[in-house]
């Protein structure tokens, strides 16, 4: 066996195992270094003798601190490791990477949905918003029969889904923080994949009421361009079915005044037609989830390539994961558009700071044993190669958890780092495409918007042969480039937001469950 090791930096003094299986004890490398243990797959190796206290480098910056003496060849994993403390918030550089302007990218389109706000869709459902989980039961049981009875009538028609969430009652909802999950809701419910067509369920009683979670403000929406109805056939009146009321007489009542309800917008959604719009009408979010070490070799950065494919195209991008930027603050300060850009970065990084200290936690708790087993040692190192999804661009824009994007170019998105909030989080943004990488493997997915997803290594591509639709892992392989799945990624983004290819999870039909960001109090 041929040993493959890969090393980010040139002052790192370790190096990652490619090789599947990793390497045995008495492996000897190319630079002629013999390994004193065996080092799985996706782990460090030590390149040097590391004395107590010494920086373990690696993307040339310490990922940790050396608590005992490390032999060259040695495995270097978490235990052997004291984790830096956090970068303060103070002192940092704000806005001083300027790099030369990238050529636009023109020319690229894909076949979209277009909306009365200018926005445009890559998928045209109907979405059933819920006040609260208490009618989420009666609104499954109806929209299975309207897949089954209504949808075959409205073939333009991709999907139904009920926005299912588990908040509306039971909460603190004038605590300051309420908000959050409140405008996240009201957002979702405004994607660009709904088309305008706006239809609650309610039960009655709850305190999240259809008119505080959609008052009559919300149909007004503004863009860069224009101020228009939320649809063509909107009007100021919210369609709200309320199980309470005292026209339904037994379940069967409610389950058809939500199908009649519901058939009324399938006509509009269905007289939607596709129709040519620039790649610039693209609004993706980028995630990674089931993280090892090679996220941030291969998959990753191919995402970070794309990401800058995407901005010079005109396009939205949002990246997220605040405890998965947060070791990287001053990377991305530095490369703020403005100093107010900086400022907002580093705001929702002090409120995230002060929101986990009152759980009594700090950001290393975001760490998994799977992330670990996969050879990421600390949130430093996993930090690291989840901040290059980002890419080079200048970052123009910040949304604190649940606000609604306003502009074009790169996003930070700010939300938690779990995989089914900020997913949810970055739709209640505006996403109309979903980029999710991943090293151990996961089936997520979403209802409201396509996924792809990207493998960081060819034997989870080769095991998942159904579930990836990319597979980065050949960069590492040798058999690609960073530049060359960067690009097939961007292809792939306009075949899939056109409608001319689904991606594996919507083949599968898997889709995870909204989950509301809640910092509130439950009561």
């Amino acid at each position: 066996m041929n040993p493959l090791t890969i090393l980010m930096h040139e002052r790192d003094n370790v190096a990652i195992v490619a090789n599947a299986g990793g390497l045995p004890k008495g492996t000897v490398l190319a630079s002629g270094l013999t390994l004193i243990d065996q080092v799985p797959q996706g782990h460090k190796v030590a390149l040097q003798d590391l004395t107590p206290d010494a920086p373990v480098l690696r993307y040339g910056i310490p990922i940790g601190y050396a608590i005992k003496p490390i032999a060259a060849g040695s495995w270097v994993h978490e235990r052997l490791l004291k984790m830096p403390d956090a970068r303060e918030l103070d002192n940092l550089p704000i806005a001083t990477v300027k790099p030369a302007p990238q050529a636009p990218l023109k020319g690229y389109t894909f076949e979209g949905f277009r909306n009365a706000d200018g926005s445009v869709g890559t998928r045209n459902i109907l979405a059933i918003t819920q006040t609260v989980q208490c009618v989420a039961g009666v609104t499954d049981f109806a929209v299975q029969r309207i897949k089954a009875e209504l949808l075959p009538r409205f073939p333009n028609v991709d999907d139904v889904v009920s926005l299912e969430h588990s908040y509306g009652c039971g909460v603190a909802i004038d605590a300051p923080d309420a908000i959050i999950p409140i405008r996240t809701l009201r957002n979702i419910s405004l994607n660009p994949n709904f088309g305008g067509e706006v239809m609650v369920v309610s039960l009655g009683c709850e305190k999240l009421q259809p008119e505080r979670l959609l008052p009559p403000g919300s149909f007004a929406i503004v863009d860069e361009r224009n101020v228009a109805d939320v649809g063509s056939n909107a009007d100021t009146s919210l369609d709200v079915v309320c199980l309470q009321d005292d026209a339904h007489v037994g379940f069967m009542s409610m389950v058809e005044s939500i199908m009649r309800q519901a058939e009324q917008h399938l006509e509009r959604l269905n007289a939607r037609q596709r129709e040519t719009v620039p790649a610039s009408e693209l609004v993706v979010g980028v995630q990674c989830g089931g993280s090892d070490a090679f996220s941030g070799v291969t998959a990753n950065p191919a995402v970070g390539f794309c990401t800058d494919l995407l901005v010079r195209a005109g396009a939205s991008v949002m990246f997220s994961e605040t405890t998965e930027v947060r070791d990287g603050i001053d990377q991305l300060t530095s490369r703020a558009t403005t100093p107010e850009v900086a400022q907002a970065m580093i705001r929702e990084m002090a409120w995230y700071d002060a929101y986990l200290r009152r759980g009594q936690v700090d950001r290393s708790a975001n760490t998994t044993p799977g992330n670990k087993a996969g050879g990421l040692s600390n949130i430093v190192e996993k930090a690291m190669g989840s901040i290059v999804k980002s890419g080079s661009s200048p970052i123009s824009g910040v949304l604190a958890p649940g606000e609604k994007l306003k502009q074009k170019g790169l996003i930070y998105a700010a939300t938690p780092a779990s995989d089914f909030i900020c997913g949810t989080l970055q739709l209640a943004a505006g996403m109309n495409l979903h980029v999710f990488t991943t090293g151990r493997g996961t089936p997520y997915g979403l209802a409201e918007c396509p996924v792809i997803k990207v493998a960081t290594r060819t034997d989870l591509a080769r095991r998942w042969h159904d579930l990836m639709d990319i597979n980065a892992g050949r960069i590492a392989d040798g058999d690609a480039t960073i530049e060359t799945i960067g690009w097939e990624m961007f292809h792939l983004m306009l075949e899939v937001a056109s409608g001319r290819k689904k991606t594996w999870a919507e083949h599968w039909k898997l889709h995870n469950a909204l989950v509301l960001f809640n910092p509130a109090p439950i009561t």
